[in-house]
């Protein structure tokens, strides 16, 4: 099921096809005695009322993504659900690609987005993958972009998700907290 995005346009065939980057956010630190595995690591306290005020802050900005792709690592998927229920998004919808989790090459990704191309796509990742990503859609050699804990970056790509896009805006989580009156 696709859901609206939120551009600005009236017809859907004038909305730019947007993606969302978000890195997951604060999760339990590997320096921690009861540190599970990397894949099992989850979401603070601290991290999960972050990421509900920045996700109030992403809904008041009018992000309505129609695909929400998380890597499948638990504080990718957490953080993913903290922003899916604040959009309005069907938790059951949010699609795992393993070309999220860390180490990745972001082409795989890229050509996720081609073959299931939606206006509106939200990808929920770990450092220095969605620093790397953003990059590679902004057509830069090496990353230009170091997305905080919970951090999102807003790019367009106006010739559908195979072009070069334009990084739009960035913001923290504390930004987007405060965006959201928190």
């Amino acid at each position: 099921m696709k859901h609206a995005a939120s551009s600005g346009h009236k017809e859907r065939g004038d909305k730019p096809f947007q993606v969302w980057v978000l890195r997951h956010a604060i999760a339990i630190s590997r320096d921690d005695p009861e540190c599970p595995e990397d894949p099992l690591r989850a979401l603070t306290a601290k991290g999960r009322r972050r990421q509900e005020r920045a996700a109030e802050g992403l809904r008041r900005l009018g992000v309505l993504p129609e695909r929400i792709i998380t890597s499948p690592y638990v504080r990718a998927r957490e953080t993913a659900e903290i922003v899916a229920a604040a959009l309005g998004f069907p938790l059951a919808d949010i699609e795992e690609s393993s070309t999220l989790e860390p180490g990745e090459d972001p082409r795989g990704i890229l050509a996720a987005l081609r073959a299931d191309p939606a206006r509106g796509t939200l990808l929920c990742g770990h450092s220095p993958h969605v620093d790397r990503l953003i990059a590679r859609i902004v057509g830069a050699p090496l990353p230009i972009t170091a997305l905080k804990k919970g951090g999102v970056a807003c790019l367009e790509l106006p010739g559908g998700p195979a072009s070069t896009g334009i990084l739009r805006w960035l913001l923290s989580s504390r930004a987007l907290g405060r965006l959201a009156g928190a």
